[in-house]
């Protein structure tokens, strides 16, 4: 089934006097529960492509079909609720709020989306545990390592079932041995939850794991 289709897809920023072409007629298919990258090199147009698909960002021309519905159609309100019912992100960096512990981070998300504090903390906790972190549910971020971090942002992504996560360089910052944890977490959880993965990164060594693998140069976006 597909999930989300882009046609001709356009990203156009004025700097200035000069013109960059972000993203030049992208046209790419994620099918329903895909492990799927977008490869490239550091402003090759990676980032700019996940958040047009996040609706965190407007195309400058094309359409994003979401189960048949074009996503830039759609009001203000109706785009803020798509966030934060459908989709989950993973930066780089984890955004993780310090003052709060990981229950709390995670808690965040349902919170948003109208659930009870009873309700929203059972997800998190829930959640954590999933991913390996039920031992760390009182620690604050700044107590845990970066890859622990990261397993915080991956629940906290997840937490509202969403039928899409968009992950931009999230192994960027860690060790190799760290990466290779998160990739086998999200392999895991995709696999378990049937949710679909669009990661963006430039580690080659991801592409054995995936269903599908894009690559982009300048804004153009190949097979």
């Amino acid at each position: 089934m597909v999930l989300v289709e882009v046609e001709n897809l356009w990203k156009l920023y004025d700097i200035g006097e000069d013109r960059v072409e972000a993203l030049k007629g992208v046209n790419l298919v994620l099918e329903k529960g895909e492990f799927s990258l977008i490869m490239g090199a550091s402003g090759s147009g990676k980032s700019t492509l996940l958040h047009v698909l996040g609706t965190l960002d407007t195309p400058t021309k094309g359409t994003v079909i979401y189960k048949g519905k074009n996503l830039f159609s759609l009001s203000s309100d109706r785009l803020a609720e798509f966030r934060n019912r459908k989709l989950g992100f993973v930066f780089q960096f984890h955004y993780l709020i310090m003052d709060l512990n990981l229950v709390e981070n995670v808690m965040v998300s349902l919170l948003l989306s109208g659930a009870s504090a009873e309700i929203a903390r059972e997800g998190a906790i829930d959640m954590l545990k999933k991913v390996g972190l039920g031992h760390r549910l009182l620690h604050k971020p700044f107590e845990i390592s970066g890859g622990e971090q990261q397993r915080t942002a991956i629940a906290r992504a997840l937490v509202n079932s969403p039928e899409l996560i968009l992950a931009d360089e999230p192994t960027g910052n860690l060790d190799s041995g760290t990466s290779e944890s998160i990739v086998s977490l999200m392999l895991k959880l995709n696999r378990e939850t049937k949710t679909t993965f669009f990661i963006a990164t430039h580690n080659r060594d991801l592409e054995k794991f995936a269903d599908r693998v894009y690559f982009i140069k300048d804004g153009v976006v190949n097979l």
